[in-house]
């Protein structure tokens, strides 16, 4: 019998230990707040940026937002960073992609303040944790790759010498997952498969574990894996169900792999309450570095 792995009852419990933690916190005169910048209107973004205000009333940490219209400039977006790295009521912030058509995201994202950046995505922090293999990190981690770590170890799925197969190389999971599992504390074994890599099936039938985050619906099928495998899908892809007459969410991972499977994320309701659940640890973790 396979396992579930529930990531909204795993990131329920880390939020009651955030609203713990946060009451804390103002205990002694620290009170969280994460600032997001949104810019234009697009319907997804508008639904992340309201989940995340939600989920900060829910713990207890405070909301500064900033919505910029679409036709904002580059300097305008730039001049919200500022603010919110000056803002004191903003403990740690996130701009929400993607940004306009014709913006430079990296160079936006390059103007956040280390020490504020709530998506552990800032090139500093991600060279911080390249640099600290060894030991603790006091710098934030990208939010998805820690909430498939900390989901995993809510299970007792022990990554020590296991064989992991990641399925994309973008920014947000594939390529900065690796630098979280390779870590001596993780101690796994990453191949990174991409659309250059051979034989891409080869590589996910000799995985202990498989992290797909392609984007590409329904890729891992159950020929593709070994018995026992632990299958961790970060995939989201919009496909049309005809019977329903609408668009359906769907993961990387067929369904039918789950009893061939040890343990799997379901999707939606695994890694993606987890992803949000670490940007509310991220912003506690740089107040409680405050003090």
């Amino acid at each position: 019998m396979s396992t579930k792995i529930d990531g909204k009852k795993v990131a329920a419990e880390i939020k009651a230990n955030l609203a713990e933690r946060v009451a804390k916190l103002k205990a002694q005169g620290v009170v969280p707040g994460l600032g997001t910048l949104l810019v234009g209107e697009d319907l997804g973004s508008l639904r992340y940026v309201a989940g995340k205000h939600a989920d900060c009333a829910e713990v207890g940490i405070n909301s500064v937002r900033k919505d910029l219209p679409a036709t904002a400039s580059f300097d305008e977006i730039a001049d919200a960073v500022r603010e919110l790295n000056e803002d004191p009521a903003c403990t740690g912030f996130i701009v929400q992609l993607p940004l306009p058509r014709g913006i430079d995201q990296n160079a936006i994202i390059d103007l956040i303040d280390p020490a504020k950046d709530a998506d552990g995505m800032h090139p500093y922090n991600l060279g911080e944790l390249v640099l600290h293999v060894r030991g603790d990190i006091t710098t934030p981690l990208p939010c998805t790759p820690r909430g498939v770590i900390e989901l995993l170890d809510a299970y007792d799925i022990d990554l020590n010498g296991k064989e992991v197969c990641v399925l994309g190389r973008g920014i947000t999971i594939g390529r900065t997952i690796g630098l979280l599992l390779t870590r001596n504390a993780v101690n796994a074994t990453v191949t990174l498969c991409h659309t250059g890599t051979r034989d891409v099936t080869d590589h996910m039938r000799r995985a202990d574990v498989i992290v797909a985050a392609m984007g590409s619906a329904g890729f891992v099928t159950p020929d593709k894996i070994k018995e026992g495998a632990v299958l961790v899908d970060v995939g989201v892809s919009r496909v049309f169900d005809e019977e329903a007459g609408r668009y359906r969410i769907k993961g990387d991972v067929d369904k039918a792999c789950y009893d061939k499977a040890s343990a799997y994320t379901p999707n939606p309701g695994g890694v993606g309450p987890m992803t949000r659940a670490m940007l509310l640890a991220n912003v506690v973790e740089m107040a409680e570095r405050s003090l």
